[in-house]
């Protein structure tokens, strides 16, 4: 008998190294492809980043030098547009699914979500084109930043739900107790307690659309020169990134590399930032 233990205890150490490192080689292949983008990336990107690619505009096709201020620019400008009408949508659309998540009308709006989170991103371009640019007449920012508001608002909108519904039924119970309304307990208890995670979907939201290229392709299409008016044309890194790299000249090439380790520098910013956003937030609730 004590054999036998002896021989059990045995085999359970054996798997337990055994599964220990088939995860420890899992987690390993799971990182590898993001490091292997990030070298490469800052091998063929890092000597073209500097204060003229930062701050000039594009050179004529075929003339070295020059920079990408104005995508730069076009793509913070969409991007916040986005953010601007995305956010009061998702939230408010968040808020009602977290409290009258059991209506008809409540089922109708989270499979509408869902469907439209799953949505690839150019299929939302070209049905933005259709509503917007055709009878515009004219690829505009506005186009742009309306395609990504598309994709920013079921992704908001899922977040708000959880983090909404995660808050603690007597935080409500004390506010309605205490003579509020149920508007005021909603604006002044529950979303305050639900900011850390609504915060965070917002950012993972920024850094998906913040790398789409091809609705804005179909919508904002592109400019090599500055522009701030939202019913123009306007230019994006991503969009820039897809032209420089389908062209024939090599300087067009090094600016992509640069203009690609850029946005990911600034996707992997955003990231962190929600990433320490939860952590505060559940280290918070400890």
């Amino acid at each position: 008998m004590i054999r036998l233990s002896r021989t059990h205890e045995w085999w359970r150490r054996v798997l337990n190294v055994l599964a220990l490192t088939l995860t420890g080689v899992c987690a390993l292949l799971v990182m590898a492809p993001v490091f292997i983008i990030l070298i490469y990336l800052v091998t063929n990107g890092i000597r073209s980043v500097n204060l003229e690619f930062l701050t000039s505009l594009p050179k004529p096709p075929g003339e070295p030098g020059g920079g990408l201020a104005n995508a730069i620019v076009g793509s913070f400008y969409m991007v916040g547009l986005a953010l601007v009408l995305s956010l009061p949508i998702g939230v408010g659309a968040g808020v009602y699914l977290a409290e009258f998540g059991q209506s008809r009308y409540a089922h109708l709006i989270r499979f509408v979500a869902d469907v439209l989170n799953g949505m690839p991103s150019i299929v939302i371009g070209v049905s933005v084109w259709a509503l917007l640019v055709v009878p515009m007449r004219t690829f505009s920012a506005l186009a742009g930043g309306v395609a990504l508001a598309f994709i920013m608002i079921p992704m908001i909108t899922r977040t708000t739900e959880e983090m909404v519904r995660a808050v603690p039924n007597a935080l409500r119970e004390a506010s309605l107790g205490l003579g509020a309304t149920y508007a005021r307990t909603m604006w002044s208890v529950v979303l305050p307690a639900a900011r850390g995670g609504i915060v965070t979907g917002v950012m993972l939201a920024l850094a998906r659309v913040f790398g789409e290229a091809a609705p804005l392709l179909f919508t904002a299409l592109g400019n090599r020169f500055w522009n701030l008016y939202l019913d123009r044309p306007m230019a994006s890194l991503p969009t820039q990134i897809y032209e420089y790299a389908k062209s024939p000249y090599e300087d067009w090439h090094r600016q992509a590399w640069a203009a690609a380790l850029l946005l990911i520098v600034v996707v992997l910013i955003l990231n962190i930032v929600a990433r320490v956003s939860t952590r505060e937030r559940f280290r918070a609730l400890r």
